[in-house]
């Protein structure tokens, strides 16, 4: 279950509390759809989990401005699960950084880390990085989104 935002002080919008909240599908349409950009993301983030998950990805972490009050956000961020992925598979430009993660947002409307990459200003793997607020640096929530494929149910 999603929870409910907080404010926390300097941050630009409230945030999800501290911690990974696994979501179905229907729930992150249902908390996250209220806007027709928001709903472009969302299918953005649609066409990149078929992938991900169709390659064997086992869980997907969403991040960004995407997941707080922010009423338009740009883009999205995902710390995927690199873990049992078949690399024959899976879309190339989920391992294409030659440009930074430009050609992942013209695919698919965000950017895409394997959740163990270690971020390089932080030192911290994606994973974790995503739990801090860049602005006040103190955590907040993600969100988990576990592949409906391998485990039978829908996402």
């Amino acid at each position: 279950m999603i929870p409910s935002f907080v404010i926390v002080p300097g941050a630009l919008w409230p945030l999800l509390p501290p911690g990974i909240y696994d979501a179905s599908w229907n729930e992150l349409l249902a908390r996250f759809s209220s806007s027709a950009k928001r709903q472009e993301l969302i299918a953005g983030l649609d066409r990149a989990l078929a992938n991900l998950f169709a390659s064997g990805c086992l869980q997907i972490y969403l991040d960004g401005s995407f997941v707080t009050a922010k009423p338009f956000p740009g883009d999205y961020e995902i710390a995927w699960d690199p873990r049992f992925v078949d690399p024959k598979v899976l879309d190339p430009v989920f391992l294409d950084f030659s440009k930074g993660t430009i050609y992942q947002k013209q695919k698919y409307l965000g950017e895409f880390f394997p959740s163990t990459t270690i971020e390089s200003m932080s030192g911290k793997p994606f994973l974790d990085f995503f739990q801090i607020d860049k602005d006040t640096g103190v955590k907040k929530g993600i969100i988990r989104l576990q592949n409906h494929l391998t485990k039978g149910g829908i996402i």
